[in-house]
């Protein structure tokens, strides 16, 4: 896991709600790509800008933004797409990492991708996994983090973007 001494791979600010979801929507296109299972594991405090992001890299699966919600109260929200493509949201689970018998681990060895928020209640980090850390500067403007891409991902996903 990540700590805040190590460089990420990509580093981007976004400085509005928009440039979240289209950060989101180059990640999932890039990622879905791959052509095998992918997880994502989403970090950010309460208000940061999760479920903006998944707006944007939902999209990358033809998912409309108005179909995605926080998966607060179902837990996982599967979604019919080629690959199939999963978000779960841990946030109700409170403190406690989750236990084997939940069956979230079946969602993340299948061959899809799945895209979690509030990972760090998962317990443990999948292999393998990338990972997007967003932390909140002010009201409008994010810091997004990603690591566990591959070297040849990392140079594609910021041109366009107008990093700062």
């Amino acid at each position: 896991m990540q700590t805040e001494s190590i460089r990420p791979d990509v580093e981007f600010a976004a400085v509005s709600a928009e440039e979240t979801t289209k950060f989101g929507a180059r990640l999932g296109g890039l990622l879905k790509g791959r052509g095998g299972p992918v997880t994502v594991c989403l970090y950010g405090d309460l208000g940061a800008g999760k479920t903006t992001f998944i707006k944007g890299f939902a999209s990358a699966f033809g998912i409309p933004e108005r179909d995605i919600g926080s998966a607060s109260y179902v837990i996982v929200a599967e979604y019919e797409t080629s690959p199939p493509f999963y978000h779960m949201d841990l946030y109700r689970l409170g403190g406690e990492p989750c236990s084997d018998d939940m069956g979230l681990w079946e969602y993340i060895e299948s061959d899809a991708v799945v895209i979690i928020e509030w990972a760090e209640r998962l317990g443990e980090m999948p292999e393998g996994a990338v990972s997007v850390r967003i932390k909140i500067l002010d009201t409008d403007r994010r810091e997004l983090m990603v690591d566990g891409l591959r070297p040849e991902e990392t140079g594609v996903l910021i041109p366009g973007m107008g990093n700062r």
